[in-house]
């Protein structure tokens, strides 16, 4: 009887479970699993900090099978009105955002929203989309239009200031026009332009982002100071050695010479307690997910799913990239977290957001209609 009752059980909660994409969950749970033994290490001297990830990671989760849940079709309808309104969002934000250590980043409605968070799903959606619409007709003036669709939302970020968070709306808006077709010629005129305008872009930096790139150049000038972050990171980097020093037996972190240590510099942490084989393995695990998230891109049904696949996958690389190369001292310090390992609920619900829409595009792929 009891097996007949296990049997049953396992008949109704088949289809919950059907959503998902076992091989991109599993890569997931993996580098989950990484992420919170190296926050109960991290984060000895943080009480609650592990549960509080805990209970971000099973949001997160819910987050990724609610979007599994849903079909592209219904993601291809709603592109334009999340663009819309994170546009709009961000707009009052400019006009009416509170203010917190020194930047207007966020929107209180009851409670407080930071609305350039959604425009890291809501830009590949909304050009993905346009795309869509320009399938068979796409010409120099596509990409153009792109451009301004991009260029908005991302000046509007920049204005709150947060250059992070432009950064990663600006690759995820670049990589669907990239992936739309986008010309070697255009690409290496655009590296000319960007090239060209530097002086001009630097001009316009705020203080503190000029320090962060002279901090990058040269650290060393103010070790106590703007520096202190990098030349602590990299010790505990370089620390490590080849098979690290053992877990909880990091002395940069127990310490307290590492920086955010449970946030943007966990991969520091990490680095210095499991050394060059630890970090080969985490780099193993991320190329995992980003190689399914390729072939799930590259068996998408239509030209919309394709885009917002690839650009999704395109987005986890980025925030590993940029992430491991700004605590490595390659990459100026831009606040980026290490995607499913750094604690936080904004950007790991992002991040279970794009896992799930991944999932959707995998699960309907023969049921769209190209």
């Amino acid at each position: 009887m009891r097996i007949n009752e296990r049997r049953s059980l396992t008949r109704r909660l088949k289809p919950y479970f059907a959503v998902f994409d076992w091989p991109l969950a599993m890569i997931l749970v993996l580098i989950l699993s990484t992420g919170i033994l190296t926050m109960s290490s991290a984060g000895a001297d943080f009480p609650g900090r592990v549960e509080g990830q805990l209970r971000n990671i099973m949001l997160a989760f819910v987050i990724m099978w609610i979007a599994a849940n849903v079909p592209p079709q219904t993601l291809l309808r709603l592109a334009v009105p999340v663009y819309t309104v994170g546009v709009t969002l961000l707009i009052a934000v400019f006009m009416f955002g509170i203010i917190k250590k020194g930047a207007r980043r966020w929107l209180h409605i009851g409670f407080d929203i930071q609305p350039s968070e959604i425009m890291k799903i809501a830009m590949p959606l909304m050009l993905a989309w346009y795309f869509q619409s320009r399938a068979g007709l796409i010409k120099w003036q596509s990409f153009a239009v792109a451009a301004t669709l991009l260029a908005v939302p991302v000046f509007l970020i920049l204005k709150q200031p947060d250059l992070g968070t432009a950064l990663m709306v600006s690759a995820s808006g670049f990589y669907v026009i990239f992936l739309a077709g986008l010309s070697w010629k255009m690409l290496v005129g655009l590296v000319v332009a960007a090239g060209a305008s530097l002086p001009v872009a630097w001009s316009l930096m705020h203080d503190y982002q000029r320090e962060r790139v002279m901090t990058l150049i040269d650290p060393t000038t103010d070790p106590l100071g703007k520096g202190f972050h990098i030349i602590q990171s990299t010790i505990a980097i370089g620390s490590g050695g080849l098979t690290g020093k053992g877990y909880m037996k990091g002395t940069q972190a127990y310490l307290e010479f590492v920086p955010e240590r449970t946030t943007d510099f966990i991969f520091s942490v990490y680095s210095e307690e499991f050394g060059l084989v630890g970090n080969l393995f985490l780099l193993f695990l991320y190329l995992l997910l980003i190689g399914r998230g390729l072939m799930i891109a590259a068996n998408a049904p239509n030209l919309f799913t394709r885009l917002l696949a690839g650009a999704i996958t395109m987005i986890f690389f980025t925030y590993a990239f940029v992430n491991m190369g700004m605590v490595s001292g390659i990459l100026p310090v831009v606040g980026v977290p290490l995607p499913f390992m750094s604690y936080g609920g904004t950007a790991l619900f992002t991040l279970g957001l794009g896992s799930g829409i991944l999932m959707s595009i995998q699960r309907h792929r023969k049921l769209v209609q190209t």
